[in-house]
């Protein structure tokens, strides 16, 4: 089974980080996540410096995609469907290409139900978050009928941007059963309900996504580190991780780079490190 179906058909809340390059998701891996997020946003972010670009080619967060699934064996990537999803058949397209980088599942936004239709019939192998925008400009029963949309067109889960509330996310599982939910909690976006897990698991939610938290975590903690070294001359009065821990994070239990093939060719398992030290 999809490695992404699986979690959302488990009875739990699984928080799914955002990660950007490599690095970023040996971090996650370590910190004991189980999925990664690769978000059109983060990601546009550290491309071109800008995070509000909205145009970012699905090409671009494949061949991301392709760097960083070898860091991390056996852990699914979530991605959102960036430009090139514009029609069924380039959903198709742009799917497989997803599938070809280690991707295993997509969000794919405020597109219609032939767009899902397509991708479950023509592209199987990836799961698909269908996420509706309609609760901000419509309300909640709009949103609701795209999400019922989506449903019946095969979507493994829906995602209702905006969503604020125990009773609006209580109003979508009841008119949904058995539909897994799934929310975002970015920065970018305003927070997902104040819930706990074990909440939000009654409502039917299934996943979490964080898609730019590690991201302005790290982009603070770089500008600190420059304003450290203009000013004072020195970076030392910020917290860095230590050079021994940072260069951990490329070993494997066997003392092989991360990504490296044993010589019977299975794949290695990542060492965890404490990072902190």
């Amino acid at each position: 089974m999809n490695a992404f179906r699986e979690l959302l058909s488990a009875g739990r809340v699984t928080h799914v980080p955002g990660v950007h390059d490599p690095l970023s998701a040996t971090l996650a891996v370590h910190a004991g996540h189980r999925a990664v997020y690769l978000s059109r946003a983060g990601l546009a972010a550290v491309m071109m410096g800008r995070p509000d670009v909205d145009y970012v080619p699905a090409t671009q967060i494949a061949d991301r995609a392709a760097t960083l699934t070898p860091v991390i064996p056996g852990v699914p990537v979530l991605a959102d469907a960036g430009a090139g999803f514009d029609t069924p058949r380039d959903s198709v397209w742009s799917a497989l290409a997803y599938q070809r980088a280690g991707i295993s599942a997509l969000v794919l936004a405020d597109q219609g139900g032939d767009h899902v239709e397509a991708l479950v019939a023509q592209a199987p192998e990836i799961a698909v978050i269908a996420r509706t925008t309609a609760y901000a400009t419509e309300g909640l029963d709009a949103a609701i009928e795209q999400c019922r949309a989506y449903a019946r067109a095969g979507a493994d889960a829906v995602l209702p941007a905006g969503i604020r509330t125990a009773e609006a996310l209580a109003r979508l599982r009841d008119a949904l059963p058995g539909v897994p939910l799934v929310v975002s909690r970015s920065e970018a976006g305003g927070a997902a309900p104040a819930l706990s897990d074990a909440e939000l698991a009654g409502l039917g939610v299934r996943l979490v996504l964080h898609p730019l938290a590690a991201l302005l975590a790290a982009v603070r903690a770089a500008s600190q580190a420059y304003r450290a070294i203009a000013e004072e001359g020195t970076a030392e009065s910020v917290d860095r991780m230590p050079w021994a821990a940072f260069t951990a994070l490329a070993e494997t239990e066997d003392g092989r780079p991360t990504g490296a093939q044993p010589g019977n060719g299975a794949r290695p398992a990542i060492r965890v490190v404490d990072l902190g030290s």
